[in-house]
């Protein structure tokens, strides 16, 4: 069982390592002619990375700039660049004041000026600004709701974006006259523009019917001046920016095959857009294990089966976890008692839920060394009490931040 996970923890490692920004920022840049004077906002977890990479590769062609990450994920200074870490995944006072600097070295560009806009996961907590009437408090309790409720990512951008002043394309707006390059590492299934860190460059696909039918979905309780700007049309249409992607779920999983069979065990991509409560899927990926210990399917051991994507967590109990955490503990339950065979699954940035670890691993032992330790399995999963939970089993991932963030990867790993 030990080379399972030092097998498990090199793919964790070197997947992660395959997908990290610097290279795709690079060719990127190389493959786009800029005009004369180039301004750079970096938003997301990424975000010092992708900067980082840009100054190396433009130098003093870029006249200024603002890098916006999470607190902890900033790797140092950048030479012209000023760096402000704030709250993720909630907003916070240095998330307005980030994105006030940054709306205010976009304005007043002319025609011969472009903004270079790097864009990652946690976009949308990191960067936001709120439209007039509305204080951050109101934002910081409408995505507490939408968190909690079970709402995917893009059905909490579709509410977010029309509170702020900077999403929804609102920021390319105010950029004009100047042009916008985007280059964009996707954390949202399907590579959509309008909800990678809610589109602050990007014509809005989603429409007032859409907003509302979320609201009423989720039977959220809002107040009635968020009620109102969600009955506000978004922009439709963009003219001065070019959007390029350059790393998503998918490379990540493609990239975790790749590694895998260098390992010896053979790969197979399962799904790349999984979306689903994390609780079922953990039960769904234990009982595929199952089948493939029994030997009642066409996956041949050594194997690897790889699947890729976001889940959600209702939360409805106080403890303390994340999405993969919750997903792999829920799966424990079904592969009790098998052997050579573990799961994992990681957030690539190395962050999962508001805990340390990327994510969490159990094999066939893991209910047993739950029990031990005087826990029980049920309880511990109706308190949405994972990271507690593996905790003591030995059973979290911890990677600290990454530098990227495209999705989660989860894997069966079976001798």
């Amino acid at each position: 069982m030990d080379k399972l996970y030092k097998d498990a923890r090199t793919l964790i490692d070197k997947a992660i390592e395959t997908n990290l920004p610097e290279e795709a920022v690079k060719n990127a840049l190389n493959n786009h002619t800029f005009s004369k004077n180039i301004y750079l906002v970096a938003i997301g977890k990424a975000a010092w990375r992708m900067a980082n990479s840009a100054r190396q590769e433009l130098g003093e062609r870029i006249k200024g700039g603002i890098v916006i990450t999470k607190y902890e994920h900033s790797l140092g200074e950048i030479p012209g660049i000023e760096i402000i870490e704030a709250g993720h995944p909630i907003s916070d006072e240095n998330t307005i004041l980030g994105t006030q600097k940054a709306v205010e070295l976009v304005k007043g560009l002319g025609e011969d000026d472009e903004v270079l806009f790097l864009v990652s996961g946690g976009g949308s907590a990191l960067f936001e600004l709120p439209l007039s009437g509305l204080e951050l408090l109101d934002l910081v309790a409408v995505n507490n709701d939408l968190l909690a409720c079970g709402a995917d990512i893009v059905e909490i951008n579709m509410i977010r974006k029309r509170l702020s002043s900077v999403k929804a394309g609102k920021f390319a707006q105010l950029c004009v006259p100047a042009k916008v390059f985007a280059v964009v590492l996707s954390d949202i299934l399907g590579d959509r523009l309008d909800s990678i860190a809610s589109g602050p460059a990007a014509p809005d696909l989603s429409t007032i019917e859409d907003a509302l039918s979320v609201v009423k979905k989720y039977d959220l309780k809002l107040s009635d001046k968020v009620m109102e700007y969600l009955k506000k049309e978004t922009p439709k249409e963009l003219h001065n920016v070019e959007a390029v992607i350059t790393g998503s779920v998918r490379i990540l999983c493609e990239n975790t095959a790749k590694i895998a069979d260098e390992l010896g065990y053979r790969p197979y991509l399962l799904a790349t857009e999984m979306n689903c409560e994390a609780r079922e899927a953990g039960r769904l990926i234990a009982a595929i294990a199952k089948q493939i210990n029994s030997g009642a399917c066409a996956f041949e051991r050594p194997c690897a089966v790889i699947l890729g994507g976001e889940t959600v967590v209702r939360v409805k109990g106080t403890g303390k976890g994340g999405r993969n955490q919750e997903m792999v503990l829920a799966a424990s339950e079904g592969i009790s008692g098998i052997k050579d065979l573990v799961i994992f699954s990681v957030g690539s940035d190395g962050t999962d839920g508001p805990t340390d670890a990327a994510g969490g691993i159990v094999d066939g032992t893991t209910m047993t060394r739950l029990k031990e330790s005087g826990l029980n399995f049920n309880e511990v999963l109706d308190n949405n009490d994972a990271y507690n939970g593996l905790k003591k089993t030995d059973g979290l991932v911890i990677t600290g931040p990454t530098g990227t963030n495209v999705n989660d990867v989860t894997v069966i790993l079976c001798k």
